[in-house]
């Protein structure tokens, strides 16, 4: 009865939850005598068979959900779930490239194949699965845009394209100049390997094995930690490149608020929580980094023309240079003015590049 409210890849996660691991052990147990002792001994249960507390916690939403939705059907008074404690696991530590590591990661993906995708996941913060789900309709080169409005999922075993998990995560960033020459040189070395290759899957993907066929994960994180190693870099998450990006913003200055606009979190909390404990050693200069005031709000326009980009690092907001976050009909505008790890920026070189254009 859930399937026709929620999004399909989270109806399977409901499903397996309930299949595997809520019905076989709460199942026989009447929903008015269930008590929040019997699912505290549960998510023991599962803790002891060897699933994370990441994992426990997931389910315990989904018995959450099912118990919340017996109250509104009159079937329980109250949701005993909800009184019964969570598991508490590690957090992963947030380690965000520093300058000199963001310059070697970006000499060890050089030419790579999918060095655009390293690029995008730097420059614009993007998750894993958002940076795999790309196609090229999401992506408009000639203004300079992209647009991020689904996720590359494994559902039912096959790698599907599905809906951001709120509609907050959808959001419209301008592209920096860096990461706009990359996506064009990557659109061209695709369009060479479709003209090529044997078969190709056209499904529109921008990041895509040579046959066109989606990206595995697990495949690209092996990728990035060969990278890694390459360059000398301490071995750290994927994901790790998305905090590079809001490291950067906020030692730069710019509103918590903003940045939370540019990831696509569903509230401020979430990027101050996330970012509070960031590296003093990331801000420009290896200085502390410089405080605002969450309640200040975005930073509000400047009238500019853009700058060329010129540097090496992945996160590349130079003086003048304009970035838009857009979130259905509200967009937030920065404009950075401090440069991280780069002492020979010429700002009277010239580049081709998509016009920055503001709403």
């Amino acid at each position: 009865m859930v399937r026709p409210s929620v999004r399909k890849w989270t109806y399977v996660g409901h499903e397996v939850h309930v299949r595997l691991h809520i019905k076989p052990v709460l199942g026989a147990i009447k929903l008015e005598d269930l008590t929040p002792l019997d699912v505290l001994r549960w998510m023991n249960q599962k803790m002891a068979e060897g699933l994370s507390a990441k994992t426990v916690r997931y389910m315990r939403g989904t018995l959450r959900s099912a118990l919340n939705q017996a109250m509104r059907w009159g079937m329980v008074s109250r949701n005993v779930s909800t009184l019964a404690e969570p598991p508490r696991g590690p957090r992963h530590e947030i380690r965000p490239f520093d300058p000199d590591e963001d310059r070697r990661f970006l000499a060890a993906v050089k030419g790579d194949r999918l060095d655009a995708l390293y690029s995008v996941a730097l420059a614009l913060g993007l998750r894993h699965g958002e940076a795999l789900g790309l196609r090229w309709q999401d992506i408009d080169l000639d203004r300079g845009r992209i647009k991020v409005v689904h996720q590359l999922q494994r559902v039912n075993g096959k790698l599907e394209l599905v809906d951001l998990k709120t509609d907050l995560r959808r959001r419209t960033l301008v592209l920096p100049t860096s990461t706009w020459q990359k996506l064009s040189q990557h659109h061209a070395r695709q369009s060479s390997e479709k003209a090529t290759a044997r078969h190709w899957e056209n499904q529109d993907l921008v990041f895509t094995n040579p046959e066109g066929r989606p990206l595995e994960g697990t495949t690209v994180s092996r990728m990035f930690h060969r990278h890694l190693d390459a360059a000398g870099i301490p071995q750290r998450r994927f994901h790790d490149l998305r905090h590079s990006c809001a490291t950067l913003l906020l030692v730069q200055g710019v509103s918590p608020r903003v940045v939370m606009e540019v990831l696509g979190h569903s509230e401020v909390r979430m990027t101050l929580n996330t970012y509070s404990q960031r590296d003093p050693a990331a801000a420009p200069g290896g200085g502390r980094p410089r405080e605002r005031d969450p309640a200040a709000g975005p930073l509000r326009p400047q009238q500019s023309s853009p700058g060329p980009h010129c540097s090496p690092l992945a996160t590349p907001w130079l003086p003048g240079q304009t970035m838009v976050a857009a979130r259905g009909r509200r967009s937030v505008q920065i404009r950075i003015t401090l440069v991280v790890g780069r002492s020979d920026w010429d700002p009277a070189a010239s580049r081709t590049g998509p016009a920055a254009r503001t709403r």
